[in-house]
Order: C-alpha cells, then sequence, then structure tokens
C-alpha cells in the first residue's frame, strides 16, 4: 500500500523523536562506514597525494598481485589466522564456563563478588595492560622471572621469543576478557524457565546433568550467534595490543595483516598497497561470516539473517 505524504508527515509529527534519536546513529553510520567505501580504489590505483584520489593513475589488480606473490604474504596471513583462531578457540568456552558456573553459585553475595573481580580487568586500557606484561616478563625485576628463580632456573626473556607471542597474547585476553564476555551468557540464563529446573530436581539430575540438558541447550542459539560474530572478525585482530607487543625479535609470529597494512600504509607510505591489503583482509572476513552463517543455518540453528 502506498502511503499519502499527509500520513507520511502526520506520522513524522507523532512520532518525532524516534526518528530524532535515530538520527544521529544514522548520520554516523552513513559519513563513517558508507562514505570512506569511496576511497577503497585508491587500492587499484598509483595513488599520488599530489593528483587526489579521482586524479590518480588506475592500475587495476596490480597491488593485489604484488601482496600475494610477496613472501610475507602468506607468513601475515597465517600469524593473523592462527592467533584469531587460537584466541576463538580458548576465550569462547571461558566465558561460557564462568557464566554457567555463577548461575550455579548459591550464594548471591559471592557471585556479585566474582563477577566484579572478573569483569573489572576489562577496563584497563590496551596500553596499561601491555606495560603490565613487560613488566611481569621482564628478565631483571619480573614476577615471573622471579618465580622461575626460585628453581634455579635462569631468566627467560618471553617478549623475545616468538613461539611465545601468541601464548602472551591469547591467555591475557581470556584474563581481561573473560568476565565482560561472561555478561551475555548470564542474561541469556536468566530467560530459562525456572519449571525447567525444578522438574529436573525432582527427577533426580545432578547439577552437571542439568548443565548439559537445560543450561547449554538453552542458551545455544546465543553461542552460535556470537561464534559467528567471532568468526566475521578472524582477520581483523586488535592492532594496538599486538603492535605494542611487537619488537624486532618477535617479529616473526606479531606481524600480523594490521601491524602490516599500519607499517606498509604509514610508515613507509605506500597508501595504495595498503588499501588493497585492507580490503582483501575486509573480503576474507566477510566469507568467514557467510560460510559460518550459512552452516549455522544448516545445521538447525538461527544465523544472523
Amino acid at each position: 500500500m502506498i502511503l499519502s505524504s499527509s500520513h507520511l508527515h502526520r506520522t513524522f509529527r507523532r512520532q518525532w523523536q524516534f526518528y530524532a534519536i535515530m538520527a544521529l546513529p544514522f548520520l554516523h553510520l552513513i559519513i563513517f562506514k558508507y562514505l570512506p567505501m569511496l576511497g577503497l580504489q585508491i587500492g587499484f590505483k598509483q595513488y599520488r597525494v599530489s593528483k587526489g584520489i579521482w586524479g590518480s593513475e588506475w592500475v587495476g589488480l596490480k597491488h593485489f598481485v604484488h601482496f600475494f606473490q610477496s613472501p610475507t604474504s602468506l607468513k601475515v596471513i597465517w600469524n593473523t589466522v592462527s592467533l584469531s583462531l587460537y584466541s576463538i578457540a580458548v576465550s569462547f568456552p571461558f566465558a561460557i564456563f564462568l557464566a554457567i558456573a555463577l548461575n550455579e553459585a548459591m550464594s548471591r553475595r559471592f557471585k556479585k563478588t566474582v563477577q566484579m573481580v572478573t569483569y573489572m580487568p576489562y577496563f584497563i586500557s590496551t596500553v596499561v595492560m601491555v606495560s603490565m606484561i613487560i613488566q611481569f616478563t621482564d628478565t631483571r625485576l619480573g614476577v615471573l622471572n622471579h618465580f622461575i628463580g626460585l628453581f634455579g632456573l635462569s631468566p627467560v626473556n618471553f617478549m623475545a621469543k616468538p613461539e611465545l607471542f601468541r601464548h602472551i597474547y591469547v591467555w591475557t585476553n581470556v584474563w581481561q576478557q573473560t568476565g565482560y564476555n561472561a555478561i551475555i551468557y548470564l542474561a541469556a540464563l536468566t530467560a530459562v524457565d525456572p519449571q525447567l529446573y525444578e522438574a529436573a530436581r525432582v527427577d533426580g539430575c545432578s547439577k552437571l546433568q542439568k548443565i548439559f540438558h537445560i543450561d547449554l541447550p538453552s542458551i545455544r542459539s546465543t553461542i552460535v550467534i556470537l561464534l559467528i560474530l567471532n568468526m566475521g572478525y578472524v582477520m581483523s585482530v586488535g592492532f594496538e595490543k599486538a603492535y605494542l607487543m611487537q619488537n624486532a625479535l618477535n617479529l616473526e609470529t606479531s606481524e600480523i595483516i594490521s601491524t602490516y597494512i599500519y607499517r606498509i600504509g604509514l610508515i613507509n607510505a605506500d597508501f595504495s598497497f595498503s588499501t588493497a591489503i585492507g580490503l582483501v583482509n575486509s573480503l576474507i572476513n566477510l566469507v568467514l561470516l557467510l560460510t559460518v552463517n550459512s552452516l549455522a543455518k544448516r545445521s538447525g540453528e538461527g544465523g544472523l539473517w
């Protein structure tokens, strides 16, 4: 049915507060998300600041071919994927476990205390977090090396070992973000029908049986949705923490796509090449998101769309 202009005008007058609230997020989406997409054409041009985006020479897929032919490309992609999947594989179950454990806690005071203690690290800034990591792993004053010294072992320069970078990055992330990530699962668990727990209690179910037959099935859709969203960011590992933890000795495993784009695009001023890499990164994320969403729908779970 086609609405008349007078009807639309009356609707707008009655609900102008709603449209006023929606205007700012909508403008933010247009200005900062969609308009910058015009700059993607830099990846297909030999960009010159003096000529601008529209006046620069068109070179087609030159920068994309150069990236995939570079020996650095596979290493950077592998570092990004392995670090992200490792982080998801470890942090994802921890958040679910914490939420279920807090949901089963009998003491309200204990539950609130644990939730507050695990939630607080999320508010530590990335710079402070990396500074703490460097201090704790310092070869002379670090707590970890003092502990190792108690067993008569020599100090270990943790930040200089490429094989330890992923473990340090991921497990500090678990400590910092598990409490925050568990909030969504806790909210989902509050929607579980209490009669299910009462029926399970009458049937003599143990706590583990209640968890596996009531809690996990009840939050399964939430788990799937969050897993799909996380898979959509596999190639978008946080730049700040990786860059701050990076040094010349651990560059073999710490160089990820976001830090590589920063080094090539801003430090070396190769804007066209870095834009091409960023576009490849976004396309891989999109393909992963569509694939996982499709698999979730085929398995009988509701996807994002």
